[in-house]
């Protein structure tokens, strides 16, 4: 599981340097599919975690129009890496381009994936949007 945060450099070349903490959270093959959802945030999946979200989506209505969509957005954004000997993801340009990814970023745990995105847009979004007692009544509610 990828737990927690790490701030972290793309480099001028785009090479993403994943945390010690989260090389070592790695059972997988050495392959990722990263892409996004919004161009906004790359979403760096293990391949065969990505490969059971796949499965999971060849099973629904391939005609569903959020299916279409999902497909076509992570598609668009979407590529397979392999981390190269120093702990580096090359993450794909379209994607670096448009979410601004250079210089200093957070590398977030999602359990089964990592987030990469601006560390000051990060840091913004967490505390501008505190967790209210709606949010806690709604994961009371899911027993978290």
């Amino acid at each position: 599981m990828f737990r927690g945060s790490h701030i972290t450099r793309v480099d001028e070349k785009g090479r993403l340097k994943i945390p010690a903490d989260f090389k070592r959270e790695i059972k997988f093959e050495a392959k990722f599919y990263i892409t996004s959802t919004d161009g906004k945030i790359a979403q760096l999946y293990p391949l065969e975690v990505w490969e059971r979200k796949e499965e999971k989506i060849a099973a629904q209505p391939s005609m569903h129009p959020s299916v279409r969509k999902f497909l076509d957005i992570t598609s668009y954004y979407g590529q397979v890496v392999e981390i190269d000997a120093q702990g580096r993801l090359l993450l794909p340009t379209l994607l670096r381009e448009k979410a601004g990814l250079t210089g200093d970023v957070s590398v977030v745990g999602k359990l089964d994936r990592m987030d990469a995105r601006l560390a000051e847009e990060y840091r913004k979004q967490v505390e501008e949007n505190p967790i209210t007692p709606e949010d806690e009544d709604a994961l009371a509610q899911l027993g978290i």
